[in-house]
Order: structure tokens, then sequence, then C-alpha cells
């Protein structure tokens, strides 16, 4: 474990990292508004799955590994881009009357699977977990493979609680937007429009030097 004062400084930058504005937050808050809280809570997992298998990856030193391939960070953006692309064209062709489907079990499943997938195609998430994660590493205080998997999971934990909170608020938008089929619908529109703003952003990503 990372000492005090290496931990203090982690989560308080963690929290100052989760209150701007990206593209977890977006996932989270659409999902929740067009689908219900439920749905926000399940893209919260998701991505929390997601941190979790990146930080194993970092304290592996895959991720550096991958990274290291030229193409690798054009492969995943582009792969991202097409998948929410994908999931807005999805959004916009259900009608308005399967839009509450998605609290079904199997629905919840496939909620947390999509978030997950989807930071898995983010490359600047990798990135981010590759350069953040050692900034607060104690040299000397236990083995550096085990204090980045503690510190990746720890920021995982943060996560799921900021996400969970979100999900719950934006939820609340939903409960206004169920009333009529005009509604859902505007909501449907919504959540395309968020996942065709992420794709764009993927998409006019470049690779850092």
């Amino acid at each position: 474990m990372p000492d005090t004062t290496n931990l203090y400084l982690f989560i308080a930058a963690a929290l100052m990292l989760l209150i701007v504005p990206g593209p977890n937050m977006a996932i989270v808050s659409s999902h929740a508004v067009a689908h219900g809280w439920r749905a926000g809570h399940a893209a919260a997992l998701g991505i929390t799955l997601a941190d979790v298998l990146m930080s194993i990856m970092v304290s592996a030193g895959l991720g550096a590994l991958v990274m290291s391939w030229a193409p690798a960070f054009d492969l995943l953006r582009w792969a991202g881009a097409c998948y929410l692309m994908w999931l807005a064209w999805q959004a916009l062709k259900t009608p308005p009357t399967d839009t509450d489907t998605l609290a079904t079990q199997a629905s919840f499943r496939k909620i947390v699977a999509r978030a997950t997938l989807n930071s898995l195609l983010n490359p600047k998430a990798l990135l981010f977990f590759i350069v953040f994660l050692p900034q607060f590493v104690t040299v000397g205080a236990s083995s550096v493979t085990s204090q980045l998997m503690f510190l990746g999971l720890l920021l995982a934990l943060i996560a799921l609680i900021f996400h969970s909170l979100l999900g719950v608020c934006a939820g609340r938008l939903h409960g206004r937007l169920s009333k009529g089929i005009i509604s859902k619908r505007l909501g449907a529109y919504g959540f395309a429009a968020v996942m065709a703003a992420l794709a764009a952003r993927l998409l006019v990503l470049n690779r850092p030097l």
C-alpha cells in the first residue's frame, strides 16, 4: 500500500477528476435519463469492471505493452467510435413503447457489458491508467505491482460510488420523460445524440507523442 500522504493525494485527485464532465459521466447519465436509475447503475458497474480490468493490465505491464504498438491507439478508437454509432442507431430504431424493457435482468447485464466494452475501447482510458496510477506509488514501500493494483481498485471503487449516485440523480429525469410516447422518444433521441457525440470525440483524438 502507498504511504498515507500519497494515498490522500490520490483520493483527492481521483475525486477532482471524477467531477469534471467526461465520457463516463455521459454514459451513465444518458442511460439513466433514457431508461431509469437502474440503467445508470448498470452503466456504473460496467465502467467499474473496465477500470478493474485496466488496473490488472497496468499492474501486469500489459497496458504499456499494448500502447507501445503504434496502430493500437487508432484501432481502439475506431472500434470504439463504430460501437458508439451502432448504439446510437439502436436507440433511434427502438420503438418508444419498448424503452422501459431495459429494466429486465437480461437488459441490466446487457448495459453492464455495453459500458464495459465502451470503456475498454477508449484508448485514452487505458493511457490514463498508465500515466495516472504510477504517480502515487511509494518507492520502497512494497512491490510496485501490488501498489498499482491497490490504487486501481481504489479508483474503481470511488468511481463506482460517484457514478451510482450520478445515475440516481439523472434517473429522476427519466420519471418525467416516461409518461408519454413523445417524451420517451425525446429520451431516445437524447441518448443517441450523446453516443454520436462520444463517437465523434473518439474520431478526432490524436495519439499522444
